[in-house]
Protein backbone atom coordinates (compact mmCIF):
# COMPACT_ATOMS: atom_id res chain seq x y z
CA UNK A 1 0.00 0.00 0.00
CA UNK A 2 1.47 3.64 -1.03
CA UNK A 3 2.13 5.75 1.92
CA UNK A 4 -0.03 9.00 2.03
CA UNK A 5 2.06 12.16 0.42
CA UNK A 6 2.18 15.17 3.28
CA UNK A 7 2.40 18.41 2.09
CA UNK A 8 5.46 20.68 2.50
CA UNK A 9 4.99 22.80 4.93
CA UNK A 10 8.68 23.44 6.09
CA UNK A 11 8.04 26.48 3.37
CA UNK A 12 7.08 30.00 4.82
CA UNK A 13 6.13 32.72 3.10
CA UNK A 14 8.84 34.47 2.32
CA UNK A 15 9.95 31.77 0.54
CA UNK A 16 6.45 30.80 -0.90
CA UNK A 17 7.33 34.57 -2.24
CA UNK A 18 10.29 33.65 -4.03
CA UNK A 19 9.20 30.50 -5.69
CA UNK A 20 5.36 32.66 -6.88
CA UNK A 21 8.62 35.12 -8.59
CA UNK A 22 10.44 32.27 -10.47
CA UNK A 23 7.09 30.34 -11.55
CA UNK A 24 6.81 33.77 -13.40
CA UNK A 25 10.48 34.37 -14.52
CA UNK A 26 10.21 30.25 -15.86
CA UNK A 27 6.87 31.26 -17.50
CA UNK A 28 8.19 34.03 -19.40
CA UNK A 29 11.71 32.53 -20.19
CA UNK A 30 9.65 29.67 -21.65
CA UNK A 31 7.53 31.09 -23.90
CA UNK A 32 9.77 33.50 -25.51
CA UNK A 33 12.53 30.85 -25.59
CA UNK A 34 9.36 29.01 -27.74
CA UNK A 35 8.92 32.25 -29.30
CA UNK A 36 5.01 31.72 -28.68
CA UNK A 37 2.62 30.84 -25.92
CA UNK A 38 1.14 32.90 -23.54
CA UNK A 39 2.88 33.99 -20.51
CA UNK A 40 0.87 36.88 -18.78
CA UNK A 41 -1.23 34.17 -18.53
CA UNK A 42 0.09 32.38 -15.84
CA UNK A 43 0.72 35.76 -14.05
CA UNK A 44 -2.27 36.04 -12.05
CA UNK A 45 -2.08 32.09 -10.93
CA UNK A 46 1.68 32.12 -9.62
CA UNK A 47 1.06 32.89 -5.92
CA UNK A 48 -1.83 30.76 -6.27
CA UNK A 49 0.26 27.34 -7.24
CA UNK A 50 3.73 28.87 -4.97
CA UNK A 51 1.14 28.39 -1.77
CA UNK A 52 -0.72 25.06 -2.65
CA UNK A 53 2.83 23.21 -3.77
CA UNK A 54 4.87 24.87 -0.91
CA UNK A 55 2.42 24.58 1.83
CA UNK A 56 -0.60 22.35 0.96
CA UNK A 57 -0.98 19.85 -2.11
CA UNK A 58 -0.01 16.04 -0.78
CA UNK A 59 1.71 14.82 -3.99
CA UNK A 60 4.38 12.34 -4.18
CA UNK A 61 6.73 13.80 -7.33
CA UNK A 62 8.13 10.33 -7.63
CA UNK A 63 5.18 8.25 -7.67
CA UNK A 64 2.70 10.24 -9.42
CA UNK A 65 0.50 7.20 -9.88
CA UNK A 66 0.01 7.02 -6.16
CA UNK A 67 -3.86 6.94 -5.10
CA UNK A 68 -2.88 9.09 -2.12
CA UNK A 69 -1.94 12.18 -3.90
CA UNK A 70 -4.22 14.97 -4.34
CA UNK A 71 -5.70 15.95 -7.20
CA UNK A 72 -5.17 19.34 -9.41
CA UNK A 73 -7.50 20.71 -11.41
CA UNK A 74 -5.61 23.23 -13.33
CA UNK A 75 -8.62 24.71 -15.43
CA UNK A 76 -7.07 28.18 -16.62
CA UNK A 77 -6.76 28.49 -20.35
CA UNK A 78 -3.54 28.97 -21.90
CA UNK A 79 -1.45 28.93 -18.61
CA UNK A 80 0.91 26.22 -19.61
CA UNK A 81 4.09 28.03 -19.01
CA UNK A 82 3.27 28.15 -15.52
CA UNK A 83 2.19 24.40 -15.29
CA UNK A 84 5.02 23.66 -16.87
CA UNK A 85 7.18 25.71 -14.45
CA UNK A 86 5.69 23.88 -11.50
CA UNK A 87 7.30 21.12 -12.71
CA UNK A 88 10.18 22.69 -12.93
CA UNK A 89 10.43 23.88 -9.29
CA UNK A 90 9.84 20.00 -7.70
CA UNK A 91 12.60 18.54 -10.15
CA UNK A 92 10.16 16.75 -12.83
CA UNK A 93 11.18 18.86 -15.89
CA UNK A 94 14.78 20.45 -15.87
CA UNK A 95 15.90 24.31 -16.60
CA UNK A 96 16.95 22.92 -20.05
CA UNK A 97 14.15 21.13 -21.26
CA UNK A 98 11.64 24.21 -19.94
CA UNK A 99 13.98 26.44 -22.28
CA UNK A 100 13.96 24.05 -25.28
CA UNK A 101 11.06 21.57 -25.28
CA UNK A 102 8.13 23.59 -24.64
CA UNK A 103 5.81 24.48 -27.47
CA UNK A 104 8.23 22.42 -29.97
CA UNK A 105 7.48 19.60 -32.49
CA UNK A 106 7.84 16.19 -31.17
CA UNK A 107 8.57 17.22 -27.56
CA UNK A 108 6.74 16.35 -24.24
CA UNK A 109 6.10 20.22 -23.21
CA UNK A 110 3.10 20.90 -25.29
CA UNK A 111 1.13 24.58 -25.57
CA UNK A 112 -2.13 22.43 -24.76
CA UNK A 113 -1.84 20.17 -22.66
CA UNK A 114 -3.57 17.39 -21.25
CA UNK A 115 -3.82 14.90 -18.77
CA UNK A 116 -2.62 11.39 -20.46
CA UNK A 117 0.64 13.51 -22.00
CA UNK A 118 1.31 15.92 -18.47
CA UNK A 119 1.21 12.42 -16.83
CA UNK A 120 4.33 11.16 -18.83
CA UNK A 121 6.65 13.35 -17.10
CA UNK A 122 4.89 12.69 -13.80
CA UNK A 123 2.24 15.91 -13.52
CA UNK A 124 -0.96 13.77 -12.48
CA UNK A 125 -2.97 16.93 -12.76
CA UNK A 126 -6.20 17.53 -14.62
CA UNK A 127 -4.59 20.63 -17.08
CA UNK A 128 -6.09 23.48 -19.12
CA UNK A 129 -6.73 21.46 -22.50
CA UNK A 130 -10.59 20.16 -22.29
CA UNK A 131 -11.29 20.83 -18.67
CA UNK A 132 -14.95 19.80 -18.64
CA UNK A 133 -13.87 16.06 -20.28
CA UNK A 134 -10.99 15.67 -17.77
CA UNK A 135 -13.37 17.04 -14.84
CA UNK A 136 -16.06 14.78 -15.66
CA UNK A 137 -13.09 11.64 -15.45
CA UNK A 138 -12.23 12.94 -12.51
CA UNK A 139 -15.62 12.34 -10.63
Amino acid sequence: MASTPQPRTGIDLAETAELAAQLRVDSVRSSTSAGSGHPTTSMSAADLLAVLIGRHLRYDWDDPHNDANDHLIFSKGHASPLLYSVCKAVGVVSDKELMTGYRRFGERLEGHPYARRAEAFGARVLTIESAARDLLNAI
